[in-house]
């Protein structure tokens, strides 16, 4: 098939998972055309499977911002024509399922599939301003086929706006090639010279990923034993981040490490990874560490009940609450043998249920069933 996929080309769960989605199904012989305002992060070559389009927005005084939703949809549609296309699989329905719903009213007679994939902000954004309820209920609905990551955010989806249309729940994968449990001292070395305990963050930095209760959960554990953090990633609260580190003078144990390409190499050295969100639709990142088999600590909110059972492969404690979530980091990191069998049982559900060898054949059965129906 011949698939054009778009998403927001940054370092958040949705453009990550995008990103792999495309990069794994043109391993399995499908031609995969990004269309976006700049090459996904994870992106590292094109080839004769992968191509990529840049979505080129017209600078006009007249505008007070650049009109991307239009120009996305010149470009879908431009892609969907050059290139035939066999169907658009958006990420997120604000803006990108409204523009390929243009595009696919200007191919005429040539109507191409529209595959909307829910994350979770073009569904929460509305929670906040009611206004874009009608515009992201008519996006959903005018789509070929809909998807949500989680069964969470299906139903917060269903019930928000009313949808009666079904939507399926494809959970977020992972590579299990790619993220696996590896010899951990090489990278150890680097990180923790004396043989500290190392936690992990990995984000955006947004304000939902809490980095500040990182940063206290962190003081926490750092004053029961010696430890080093990994803050992985890049957003608006980084310099919070940074300023509280410097209060409570840890800066010699907390390493900003900015955004990495290659976060498996960082994250399958660490011993116990932080995710202390108000909110996920999903939780990629605590996938991502249990098939690494490093052990979560999250809050329990959204749908990482759905990815991390509470005591199994690691803890879920209630949003904000960073005392519990030391004490649960802290009985992990004193506790060898509690931390090796919950790595263990994080790799395994990893390898049972999310793997992208059984994840991404249901898109392709997806994206089959959806050509077949229109």
């Amino acid at each position: 098939m011949k698939i054009g996929i778009t998403c927001y080309p940054t370092y958040g769960g949705s453009g990550v998972v995008a990103t792999e989605l495309g990069l794994e199904l043109a391993a399995r012989g499908h031609d995969i055309h990004f269309i976006s305002y700049a090459l996904p992060v994870r992106v590292s070559e094109l080839s004769d499977r992968i191509h990529f389009h840049e979505v080129e927005v017209m600078n006009y005084p007249l505008f007070d911002h650049p009109p991307y939703t239009l120009a996305l949809a010149s470009q879908m549609y431009n892609v969907a024509v050059n290139e035939s296309l066999d169907l658009l699989h958006v990420h997120y329905a604000i803006p990108h399922s409204v523009s390929a719903y243009l595009a696919r009213s200007m191919m005429g007679a040539r109507r191409i599939p529209v595959v909307t994939t829910l994350h979770g902000t073009d569904i929460t954004l509305v929670g906040s301003d009611r206004s874009y309820l009608p515009i992201t209920r008519f996006a959903i609905e005018q789509s070929d086929a809909a998807t949500a990551i989680s069964e969470y955010l299906r139903q917060v989806t269903q019930r928000e706006f009313g949808i009666s249309r079904p939507i399926e729940v494809i959970p977020n994968f992972v590579n299990c090639d790619v993220f696996h449990p590896q010899d951990k001292q090489s990278h150890r070395q680097d990180i923790a010279g004396h043989g500290e305990k190392i936690l992990v963050h990995l984000s955006n930095f947004r304000p939902v990923k809490r980095v500040t209760d990182v940063v206290e959960v962190f003081a926490r554990v750092r004053k029961e034993i010696p430890a080093k953090l990994m803050m992985i990633g890049d957003g608006p609260d980084r310099t919070a981040a940074e300023w509280l580190v410097r209060d409570k003078n840890l800066a010699d144990d907390v390493l900003f490490l900015g955004k990495q390409s290659q976060v498996q190499d960082l994250l399958c050295c660490a011993d116990v990874a932080l995710l202390p969100s108000d909110l996920e639709s999903f939780g990629l990142v605590a996938l991502e560490a249990m098939a690494c088999a490093v052990p979560s600590v999250c809050s329990r909110v959204g749908g990482l009940p759905e990815v991390v059972q509470d005591g199994v492969e690691g803890y879920l404690e209630p949003a904000r609450d960073v005392d519990a979530m030391a004490a649960r980091a802290l009985e992990i990191l004193t506790d060898h043998e509690l931390q090796r069998r919950m790595g263990q049982a994080g790799r395994r559900r990893a390898l049972s249920q999310f793997c992208s060898s059984k994840i991404i054949p249901q898109y392709e059965d997806l994206y089959r069933r959806t050509l077949e129906n229109s």
